[in-house]
């Protein structure tokens, strides 16, 4: 089971562990051993999460989103099998929480009189220097 708010938890049924060899340097222990996880989520077919969830994952850009509704995470950083379990239900619930967040809505805000007539006193001074710049017209 996931625990990722207090209000949300995933059973582990929905949740498709996978065990695999890691990749990259560790020597025979690498070679001999399925230490690491690959961690399979169908959150569209999920019956648990919400719907706000699934709308926030399938409007984030992530590698580990396809574009058929799983949500696959490879954990390989650990040694044992059991760390990089944790790592991935860990990487997994963390991304649920950023699928969740709502963007701040903007409120239209209208200048201060005094930043406009700073702004246009600013814009005048400038238009001065420039013109006192020019060479002067021939009469």
């Amino acid at each position: 089971m996931l625990v990722i708010s207090n209000r949300l938890t995933i059973p582990s049924n929905e949740l498709e562990f996978q065990a695999i060899r890691a990749s990259g340097p560790g020597g025979q222990h690498v070679n001999k051993t399925s230490t690491a996880i690959t961690l399979i989520f169908d959150y569209r077919r999920s019956p648990t999460l919400p719907d706000s969830y699934k709308q926030g994952l399938d409007k984030m850009a992530n590698a580990n989103i396809t574009a058929g509704g799983k949500i696959i995470i490879k954990a390989q950083q650990h040694r044992s099998q059991e760390m990089n379990r944790q790592d991935a239900l860990n990487r997994l619930q963390s991304l649920l929480l950023q699928a969740n967040v709502r963007p701040k809505t903007r409120h239209a805000t209208k200048p201060t009189r005094s930043s406009v007539r700073k702004r246009l006193d600013t814009k005048s001074k400038h238009s001065k220097t420039k013109q006192l710049r020019r060479t002067p017209p021939k009469d």
